[in-house]
Order: C-alpha cells, then structure tokens, then sequence
C-alpha cells in the first residue's frame, strides 16, 4: 500500500479526543503477550501472512526489501529471503506450502517454496504489484496492480484472468459464499464490486463522503463490509447486497489494516497515529469504538488470526526504536 503522504497531518481533532489512547481497562481488551525483535530491518514494513499450523509469521518489510519469517512458538526470527522490490502483499498457501509476495517496485509476484526457501516463480504484472488474496474456492491467488487491475493466477504461476478496474487496487476482500470481490479503490473514491467468476464489475459503491479508503475488512455473516478512511479517520460500514452505508465513526488515524473478529464481533483498526481502534458490533448496523489501545507512531499494518486467536501488529524501525512484531491476545 501507499505511504502515509499527509494522512496524519490532517487527522480531525473529534476523532483524536474521542477515546484516549491507553485508556484504563483497555489493555483488557488486547493484553500485549510478546515482543518479537528484527533488529536489523530498516524501513517502512507492509502486509503480513501466516501459517497457522506452522506456526510462522511472514512479514513484508518494504524498505528493506525483504520477506521476514517469524516462529510463533519460539518467538524469533527464523529466516530472511533479501533481493526482493519493495514487497507489499503476501499470501502463504497450507495445501501446498508456498508463499507469494507481490512486490511493488518491480510489479512482481513470486513464488518460495517455504520448507528450502527457493524461488519457484515469478509473475510479471509490470507495476505496483500489492495486495494478494487466496480464493477459498478453488485456491487461486488475486493480486491488485498497477493503474487499475485485478490478477487471477494459480499456484504454478500461471495467469488465468485479468480485471480492470477504474484506480489502483488497495485492499479487497473475497466472499467464501459467493463469487464477489469487494475493493478499495481510493483513486476513483469507490468501492468496486468485481464478480469473480464472469470477470465484470457489476457496481461501485461510495463511502458516503470520507476519503483515502485503504483498508477493508468483510463480516460474511452479517452482510458488512468495514472500510476505515483517513481523510478524515473514520471506520465506514455498509451493507453488501446494496452497498448502503448504516453505520460511520471516528476511527484512529492512517489505519492501513483492519480486522474483523467474528466470535467477538468487534472490530480492529491498526493505524499509523500510534493506537489500534476497537470497536465492538453490537448488531448489524451499530457499532461502539471501546478503546485506542497505544502503540508506535507509524506502527500501521498487522494480522489477526483467529485460529491462533491472536492480532499480530508490525512495528518500523524508527529512531531508538527498533523494527518487530507485537502480539496481542484478544480478551475475553
């Protein structure tokens, strides 16, 4: 994903003094479990991946040009594959034991086996290769690239389909039930409806006002689809048979992920400001921000994985302060 630019200079004051960052009780809400180091990884760090019965954590680390992996049950850094362009998006696979990284510089995707680490392939997609998503139907992976396109391409590498759309591509979700894509495209200020399975956008859908929709994440279940917008903070969230907004609120500054927690039903946003949103879903159509939990200034990108019922959130190198992972065990 892009850079901050000037996101969190023009934060709303209303969506900083809301909740207080830190507040009392909020560490009951996420409890800070450990502190994974990468000493020595400088720069800005993007999206992250796991694997859950592994137990391994793949982080993007964009300025160092990097893929970092993580063991979760020891908590240290077991490996670095260097050489890559500026990676953004990563998908690792179970079935077959591979990740993909996409990387922006060079518009790649490749392709490591994750036992020896070799490169097995590499997909040209030109330009500003970002996000990655697996299709839980039939284990394909789709990439948004360049100006305004989607990739479809299987596991060999090789491509099957191609999308456009009307911008760049930012976070995009796939229903596990259906055959539609949903994606954040900030450039046009809409949220594309892409079906997947005839190749046509079938709509668009606005936020009703707020600007900079990076990311997205999707309750299934209810019918939501959560978008958090920088200009100004707000987390968006509107229906997905019709695309109608029921519900805005402030929300932390320059989030770049968002995560849905369906036994909790609450809502994390990560952003660059320094804190992570909660928000609890008390039905469908209200929502409740609970607390900013305190982070890093700049700290903007994570995971949750509800397997392992943990939130992982990257944090960048930054003056004193060193590049790793914090994980955060969701409570109650």
């Amino acid at each position: 994903m892009k850079p901050a630019g000037l996101g969190v200079l023009f934060l709303t004051l209303a969506g900083m003094s809301n909740i207080l960052l830190g507040q009392a009780g909020s560490s009951e809400l996420l409890k800070l479990e450990a502190t994974i180091p990468m000493a020595d990884v400088q720069g800005r760090i993007d999206h992250l991946s796991i694997d859950v019965k592994g137990q391994r954590l793949f982080v993007a680390a964009l300025g160092n040009n990097s893929l970092e992996v993580i063991d979760l049950k020891t908590h240290q850094r077991v490996h670095t594959i260097p050489g890559l362009a500026e990676p953004q998006g990563i998908t690792y696979i179970p079935s077959s034991n591979l990740v993909f990284v996409a990387n922006g510089k060079d518009g790649s995707v490749r392709g490591f086996d994750a036992a020896t680490w070799k490169m097995l392939t590499s997909i040209s997609y030109g330009d500003d290769a970002d996000n990655l998503r697996r299709d839980p139907s039939n284990g394909h992976i789709w990439v948004g690239y360049g100006g305004g396109a989607l990739g479809e391409f299987d596991q060999q590498g090789t491509k099957l389909a191609d999308i456009k759309v009307s911008a760049h591509p930012e976070s995009f979700q796939l229903e596990r039930n259906g055959s539609r894509m949903f994606v954040n495209l900030p450039g046009s200020r809409k949220i594309a409806v892409v079906d997947r399975k005839t190749g046509a956008v079938s709509g668009s859908w606005g936020t009703g006002g707020p600007l900079a929709n990076y990311p997205m994440a999707l309750d299934e279940r209810d019918q939501r689809l959560l978008v958090v917008t920088r200009f100004p903070a707000r987390l968006i969230v509107l229906n997905t048979t019709q695309g109608k907004r029921v519900a805005s609120l402030p929300a932390i500054g320059d989030c770049d992920d968002v995560f849905y927690d369906e036994r909790r039903h609450r809502v994390y946003a990560i952003g660059g400001e320094g804190g992570i949103s909660v928000f609890q879903q008390r039905d469908a159509d209200h929502y409740d921000e609970l607390a900013r939990i305190k982070t890093v200034s700049g700290a903007r990108t994570g995971f949750f994985s509800p397997e392992l019922d943990k939130l992982f959130v990257a944090v960048r190198k930054h003056e004193s302060q060193s590049a790793e992972v914090r994980v955060y065990a969701p409570s109650p």
